[in-house]
């Protein structure tokens, strides 16, 4: 079953048709849409907020909304993928995806879905855990060699792993893989287990872990020689990557890339600046879009805009303080922001380097025009669908492509 949902942006009101089928260039412009336009909108969350924080700068949060004006639509290619979780783009156009259980699938650009693959490590699949993030190597056309990210049950608990393989001939296989890196300590706990996995333009891995969600580990966010609540980054081989900020410091681990997250589910690298933007979840607000430099410590626990889900206040209720690096943007109420990425594709123009979010509970994909890294705009796309958008990636053809916790993978582009 294929259902297309044509959604003709602010020229036009809002048409849904239902229809019965079968089952990357970068541009110097960072926005095509500018900040005074964004002004005519209301912003788009009208929900009352968990708390009465005020933010840092004007425009952190609540920014005005915007309306896609290029006809686009969103097709439901699949409705067969068993808790996904993770999508990559493949040279030829098809599709890497993860699923929570432990095996991947390959999809076709209409949704044809492969039989699952095989032979990796075994992942622990309770709550927030299974097999989680994907990449391929920069070089995976000659090497055909896979990265990804899961939850492993280990002596003292369940940590995040790394680890890699080869995508057999046949493809329905990995072949020799290994665990490259274990984000320690272990915990006996089944939430925050980040996850998310790249490649940065050195040829090194980096990716993102929780800091486990208990009140005891909450703090490893802020321990330097603690793998949790971190941005990493390493090469191949799961050794830390040269020119890493604390290489040299003798009582941090050197892999560190940043410090003080909660739960970064999002990654994706800039196609203007260069620089690595994430996504975190926050607790009952504070949700957060960040810009990642080397070394800086983004703040949790001792910052947040949010509250305990008690509707307590978090430490001594702090969302400011000198040294601890602001969100670009954040939300509240949540979002549950997962996996981003950038839109450098032609056929939505006025997408071009706009941030793409795809969110849990906020049930939408959330479209974030950004200008001298400031958030300008906000839309969002695909709201009409109750479904909890867990990844998304843009295709070699210039469309978006997500896929959700109910198993769908969906196309978001161009009308076909």
């Amino acid at each position: 079953m294929n259902n297309t949902f044509k959604l003709l942006g602010i020229a036009t009101s809002l048409a849904v048709a239902i229809t019965s089928c079968g089952s990357s260039g970068t541009d110097n412009q960072q926005a095509s849409t500018p900040a005074a336009d964004t002004a005519r909108l209301a912003p788009v969350e009208t929900k009352a907020p968990n708390s009465t924080y005020k933010p840092a700068f004007e425009g952190q949060t609540r920014i005005g909304g915007v309306k896609t004006t290029t006809p686009y639509e969103g097709k439901i290619l699949s409705e067969g993928l068993n808790r996904p979780w993770g999508i990559t783009s493949l040279p030829d156009g098809r599709f890497l995806i993860t699923e929570k259980s432990g095996t991947m699938r390959i999809a076709s650009a209409d949704g044809t879905l492969s039989e699952p693959i095989t032979g990796l490590p075994k992942v622990n699949d309770q709550g927030q855990g299974g097999l989680l993030g994907v990449t391929i190597d920069p070089d995976f056309a000659n090497n055909r060699m896979v990265y990804w990210t899961f939850s492993e049950a280990v002596s003292g608990g369940n940590l995040t792993a790394v680890a890699k393989g080869r995508l057999a001939d046949d493809e329905k296989t990995i072949e020799n893989a290994q665990v490259i890196y274990q984000a320690t300590p272990a915990f006996n706990s089944n939430l925050h287990y980040g996850g998310r996995i790249l490649f940065d333009k050195a040829g090194n891995i980096i990716f993102s872990t929780g800091e486990r969600s208990n009140i005891e580990s909450r703090p490893q966010a802020q321990f330097l020689n603690s793998s949790l609540g971190k941005v990493i980054r390493i090469t191949k081989d799961g050794k830390a990557a040269a020119g890493n900020p604390f290489e040299n410091q003798a009582d941090a681990r050197p892999e560190l890339y940043s410090y003080g997250h909660r739960n970064v589910q999002g990654l994706a690298i800039n196609p203007v600046t260069g620089d690595l933007w994430e996504t975190e979840f926050g607790p009952l607000g504070g949700d957060e879009v960040n810009i990642i430099k080397p070394g800086n410590n983004y703040g949790w626990p001792t910052i947040t805009y949010g509250r305990e889900y008690s509707g307590a206040a978090i430490g001594d209720s702090i969302q400011q303080k000198e040294g601890l690096q602001q969100p670009v943007y954040y939300y509240d109420p949540v979002i549950s922001p997962s996996g981003i990425t950038f839109y450098t594709g032609d056929q939505i123009p006025e997408w071009k380097n706009n941030l793409f979010i795809s969110s849990l509970s906020g049930m939408h994909v959330a479209r974030l025009v950004i200008e001298n890294d400031k958030v300008v705009g906000e839309e969002r796309l695909l709201a009409d669908q109750s479904q909890r958008f867990r990844d998304i990636t843009q295709g070699k053809d210039g469309a978006l492509y997500a896929v959700t916790d109910q198993g769908r993978l969906y196309r978001i582009g161009k009308p076909q």
